[in-house]
């Protein structure tokens, strides 16, 4: 009996008889009140606790010789698809020009709806027999060698498209004025190609692989057209002045998607008003931010997100004049971020609910205790006042 005795005695909640007990209207509204406040924070822990958060941290980036998917999708609603090329250059020298795998083009109406969608290189009508350099036409067994049409740098180089063609008289430095007369762009349908999309505009999307330094990719609609406006004039009847680079960013992203990612330039459109023609270029300036997301489960993505961009038109006045297109010049920043997801754990989610209860009952039972005894100090001077 001592023994219960001694353990009652360390009671630190001693109960109170109920007939003590005085309920009044204002306790039953801070009662209220508190446990609406208690359900929703209580609420509150529990998605926190369910739901993983995010945490980022900077670090220095030490990455070296990686390759990178630049990932687009861009709308010109008046610039047919075979006078949009994609090229691509860096500060490490390497450079491609009217890249075609991994691309799709859609030529479109000028109400933006597709007329025909293709991969990039695809498509192009079919011709048994091409003439081969020497002359004669392609016979069973032999190998195809076309014929460069006096740009050869070698007697053995061959021009087996019409784009080998016109890149050889790039480099010597000739206008092709001939193209009709040529058999690989016959072949290949490039005049009739032309003439079928007059007034069209394109719709390109899909991926470029780069290094991970800086430098641009760029849509140049000139380096497809042999800067031989004056030609394709006479041939199609073609005026410049119904192109241009007006042009909309569907979407542009550096990488891997991840959640949270936010690309500033996706859904940013610029529309050339006052034009003669295919001339200026709209350049973009982006910082990229390499970046590592680690998800709950420790998978992680290697990817960037942009950081910064800024807009630029150059016209074309003064010589030499810019290449027309619309250019996209990247940079990396030396920093990278580091998301990692985390969830609450058990330990910490049980304290925070111990808070949540103890201190809105605490501090319900201070506001209770002020309100009683406050109602009771006005109650007996009011009483003082009438005896009085």
């Amino acid at each position: 009996m001592d023994l219960w005795n001694k353990l009652r005695s360390l009671d630190a909640y001693p109960k109170v008889n109920e007939d003590f007990y005085s309920r009044t209207l204002s306790g039953g509204l801070i009662t209220i009140a508190s446990s609406l406040a208690i359900l929703l924070l209580f609420l509150s822990e529990i998605r926190l606790y369910l739901y993983s958060a995010t945490d980022s941290k900077l670090t220095v980036d030490t990455s070296r010789g990686e390759r990178l998917h630049i990932n687009f999708d861009v709308t010109f609603p008046a610039l047919p698809c075979s006078l949009v090329a994609v090229d691509t250059m860096d500060v490490s020298g390497e450079q491609h020009y009217d890249i075609r795998h991994d691309i799709i083009k859609k030529r479109i109406d000028n109400l933006g709806n597709v007329i025909e969608s293709r991969k990039d290189g695809v498509g192009a009508p079919k011709i048994e027999r091409p003439l081969q350099k020497h002359g004669g036409r392609l016979d069973h067994n032999e190998v195809y060698c076309g014929s460069c049409y006096g740009s050869e740098e070698s007697d053995d180089q061959c021009c087996n498209s019409c784009e080998d063609v016109r890149d050889a008289y790039r480099k010597k430095g000739w206008a092709l004025t001939n193209i009709e007369e040529i058999d690989q762009c016959k072949r290949e349908g490039f005049v009739q190609r032309l003439k079928d999309e007059q007034g069209e505009g394109c719709s390109i999307h899909g991926f470029v692989n780069v290094n991970k330094v800086a430098g641009n990719f760029h849509f140049a609609p000139g380096k497809s057209l042999d800067q031989s406006f004056n030609f394709l004039q006479d041939l199609l009847n073609f005026q410049q002045e119904n192109y241009n680079i007006s042009h909309k960013i569907n979407k542009l992203s550096f990488g891997v998607e991840f959640p949270g990612v936010v690309n500033p330039l996706d859904g940013v459109e610029w529309i050339q008003e006052h034009t003669n023609g295919l001339t200026g270029m709209y350049q973009y300036f982006v910082k990229v931010v390499p970046t590592i997301y680690t998800d709950i489960r420790g998978r992680k993505i290697n990817s960037n997100q942009q950081f910064s961009v800024t807009e630029h038109f150059r016209e074309a006045i003064g010589y030499p004049r810019p290449p027309p297109g619309v250019y996209f010049f990247y940079e990396f920043s030396p920093i990278k971020v580091d998301f990692t997801e985390e969830n609450t754990s058990l330990l910490h989610f049980l304290t925070n609910i111990c808070a949540i209860v103890g201190g809105i009952f605490t501090v319900a039972g201070i506001i209770d205790s002020f309100v009683y005894h406050g109602h009771r100090a006005i109650k007996k001077k009011m009483e003082i006042g009438k005896l009085g």
